[in-house]
């Protein structure tokens, strides 16, 4: 085990996810309980990109420049301890959706809020392939007394285009691709499962019969009480996925080994994507 080594980049934000590494050395996140996309600066100063409202839970940037959001529609919050974590949707939810925000204006567009009649719950994660398109997961939505099953999905960014890949899951949070796009990688929160699907084309994934519950290839499962939630693919192929409970990275090889646990100072590590000059810099 090793332990997380680095500095604090800014602090008060209100539940970061989704960071994005822009090419001036600034980091975008998401605001979950702010409902807002928030730019950092090096230095630590930060400024509101734009109000998303609802609960935007991941980010990923376009190929045209602007960044995509998936927003889980709004939580409910508890906090113990000094912690404050989601606990269900929130009073004023109605559905989830994905938003394409302008960085140079903060104007924001829904693009997606259903797939073939059926309304999204709770967009989490989102990663874009080498076409321009999109995969993004649909966490589901944990009620009081039940809980809605996942998804993953594929979209086009001119709204014109989803479609659902892979169904059900339980709790479906990180997505990633591999670097020669032909993998992509899914990980499940409650089960802290990771899963992998080969890429046919655009949208399509081949999936495996039963028993797998969704189609996937088991990865690597954890054991004891770990949660997963976001994650990065590093150019040598390699999974990084934050970890929750056992707060930290957890890096598997994409034939299913633990390699290494970079522990974090406490357990609500949600996040992680690369940056800098050489891809080198962890942005946590």
């Amino acid at each position: 085990m090793l332990k997380l080594q680095g500095r604090v980049m800014t602090a008060a934000l209100a539940f970061p996810e989704g960071p994005v590494v822009l090419p001036d050395g600034s980091v975008l996140v998401v605001e979950i309980g702010a409902g807002r996309l928030t730019r950092v600066l090096p230095s630590g100063e930060r400024g509101v990109i734009a109000s998303v409202g609802g609960g935007p839970n991941g980010a990923a940037l376009g190929p045209d420049g602007h960044c995509y959001v998936c927003n889980n529609g709004g939580f409910k919050w508890r906090t113990d301890d000094g912690f404050t974590r989601p606990i269900g949707e929130a009073a004023d939810y109605n559905g989830g959706s994905i938003q394409r925000v302008n960085l140079a204006t903060g104007e924001v567009r829904t693009l997606y809020t259903r797939c073939d009649g059926n309304p999204l719950h709770g967009p989490n994660d989102i990663v874009f392939d080498a076409q321009g398109g999109f995969w993004f997961t649909d966490f589901g939505k944990k009620l009081a007394d039940r809980m809605m099953l996942g998804a993953v999905y594929y979209a086009r960014t001119d709204g014109t285009f989803i479609r659902r890949a892979a169904f059900p899951f339980l709790t479906p949070n990180g997505i990633g691709l591999s670097p020669d796009g032909k993998t992509l990688y899914v990980a499940e929160t409650e089960t802290s499962r990771l899963w992998s699907y080969p890429v046919v084309a655009p949208g399509e994934l081949a999936l495996q019969p039963f028993p797998s519950p969704n189609g996937g290839r088991l990865v690597h499962g954890l054991p004891g009480y770990q949660r997963f939630d976001s994650l990065a693919v590093e150019e040598g192929g390699n999974i990084c996925v934050a970890t929750l409970v056992r707060g930290g990275i957890s890096v598997f090889s994409p034939g299913g080994d633990l390699l290494e646990f970079h522990e974090a100072p406490e357990g609500y590590c949600t996040n992680i994507c690369f940056g800098g000059p050489d891809m080198r810099t962890a942005y946590i």
